[in-house]
């Protein structure tokens, strides 16, 4: 059963559909919300939601930075089309594309945003980091949201073991918003 709902962010009502089988159908997830809030003022560029689902993260984000190019990849085909249809609801573009994990990602973004999908377990959403590590331009980094009750503390171990720098940006709700930078050469971190 389809669902529309509205929401405010960055000013602006933000109009959205979701659908039964999506995460979070409901509302905006708070821990996809307090990322967005919390990305630098500086984002520009190209930037990948990964997991995109239904398409809040790139509103959102469109929102703050409309000039921002902006590529949203899911595994799931329903909620990918309604992430393009969210995008357009709301007049804004970005460029969709299916894909299980970085398998269909070409290319490099400044930034790479994801609220990642935890019950898919640690494997998977440890190698989407390092698959996102190597779709970063020079001075890119990944931004992303996790439960702090999820394992917000190992995960921000396995990312130094990838990036120079991994810093906490917000925290609320039991929500950590992480970015990792710099990311280490090769085995360095050995």
């Amino acid at each position: 059963e389809e669902r529309s709902f509205r929401a405010v962010f960055a000013g602006r009502v933000l109009a959205f559909d979701t659908d039964a089988g999506v995460f979070s159908k409901q509302h905006v997830d708070p821990g996809s919300e307090l990322l967005c809030k919390a990305l630098p003022d500086t984002i520009g560029g190209r930037v990948l939601d990964m997991g995109c689902g239904w398409g809040a993260m790139t509103v959102m984000t469109l929102a703050r930075f409309p000039k921002a190019q902006v590529t949203m990849a899911d595994v799931n085909e329903r909620a990918l089309a309604l992430a393009v249809s969210n995008v357009e609801k709301n007049h804004m573009q970005a460029t969709a594309i299916l894909s299980d994990g970085f398998e269909k990602i070409e290319g490099e973004f400044d930034a790479v945003i994801t609220n990642p999908p935890i019950r898919a377990g640690k494997a998977v959403i440890y190698k989407m980091f390092e698959d996102a590590k190597a779709h970063l331009v020079p001075g890119g980094a990944l931004y992303l949201v996790i439960r702090k009750q999820q394992g917000a503390e190992s995960c921000v171990k396995y990312l130094k073991t990838l990036f120079e720098q991994v810093e906490k940006l917000d925290k609320s709700g039991g929500f950590w918003v992480l970015k990792a930078s710099r990311p280490l050469e090769g085995m360095e971190q050995a």
